[in-house]
């Protein structure tokens, strides 16, 4: 573990992902006594985007932005919503200089798959032909997500190729929740590991799944074809049980001719970028807005 990191771990809070409505209520105290960030400098709006149900998102604008980012946040696909995400959002938004849409996308048990994949799917869509509005370039937007909310935008990515949908320019798949299976070496061995473990991820895929069988677009992992899809920056934190997924994920997009980069992070555990005074994540941050400012400009 990183000895910047190793500290906080005895002090990181506690969540029941078979209460949701309680883990709900915990993430939310911790993502509050948060320092605020710094929006000097962003427009920040709060807009709904029509769909069936309509879906809120939050804007925030930076100066001459050239391109956009729907943004979904993590959770599980149980928790986070608009003010737990506000931060993170803030910071991408400041760091990389695209406009960011945070997503509140529906979330399970409640609203199982494939109610998030459609809200964010319109978002992607009301983006697009809101660009000139925006004030971007409709040619360049991507879509972005740490954990469960990577893993949703991976599915958008694979929806929009298959159903001739929205142009996505990039894909920003931080730490990606990928595949429900959970048959990897680190799936099967890191039982115990900080934030995420394995009980935890298959609890929450059963909120999100139900009863229902995965399809490809529900965990991405399962996708056969990886061809043709928005070239990616996937990260990767090494004591996580996601990583192996997200992993071989890259690298078959790889060999399926899609342009990648894979940053593995030594020392980290997943979330653990959001430990702000950890050089470690001060350097996961940066490299996460460089990306998506590189991809969106060139």
């Amino acid at each position: 573990m990183d000895p910047e990191l190793e500290p906080f771990i005895p002090f990181l809070p506690q969540t029941d992902p078979t209460d949701p409505v309680a883990t709900r209520r915990t993430f939310a105290a911790l993502a509050a006594a948060r320092p605020a960030p710094d929006t000097t400098d962003l427009e920040i709006e709060d807009r709904t985007v029509p769909a069936a149900p309509d879906v809120a998102i939050r804007i925030y604008r930076p100066r001459r932005a050239q391109g956009a980012v729907v943004w979904l946040h993590g959770g599980g696909f149980v928790f986070g919503d608009l003010d737990t995400e506000h931060p993170w959002a803030a910071r991408v938004a400041a760091a990389s200089g695209a406009v960011v849409l945070s997503v509140d996308y529906r979330r399970s048990p409640e609203h199982r798959y494939p109610a998030a994949l459609d809200d964010a799917y319109a978002v992607l869509g009301w983006a697009v032909e809101h660009a000139s509005a925006l004030g971007v370039d409709p040619a360049r937007i991507a879509v972005g997500g740490h954990s469960a909310g990577a893993g949703l935008a991976a599915g958008v990515a694979l929806r929009a190729r298959d159903e001739q949908g929205p142009p996505i320019r990039f894909q920003l798949l931080n730490q990606p929740g990928l595949d429900d299976r959970q048959d990897t070496w680190s799936q099967r061995n890191f039982t115990d590991t900080p934030w995420h473990d394995r009980d935890r991820l298959t609890v929450m895929w059963r909120h999100y799944l139900g009863s229902e069988p995965a399809t490809a677009y529900a965990a991405p992992g399962r996708a056969t074809d990886l061809s043709g899809l928005p070239p990616a920056y996937v990260s990767t934190a090494e004591f996580d049980p996601l990583r192996d997924e997200a992993i071989a994920y890259a690298v078959r997009l790889m060999q399926a001719g899609v342009p990648v980069e894979l940053h593995h992070w030594p020392g980290t555990f997943h979330g653990s970028q959001a430990l702000l005074s950890a050089a470690v994540s001060q350097r996961q941050n940066a490299e996460l807005a460089a990306a998506l400012r590189r991809a969106l400009a060139g």
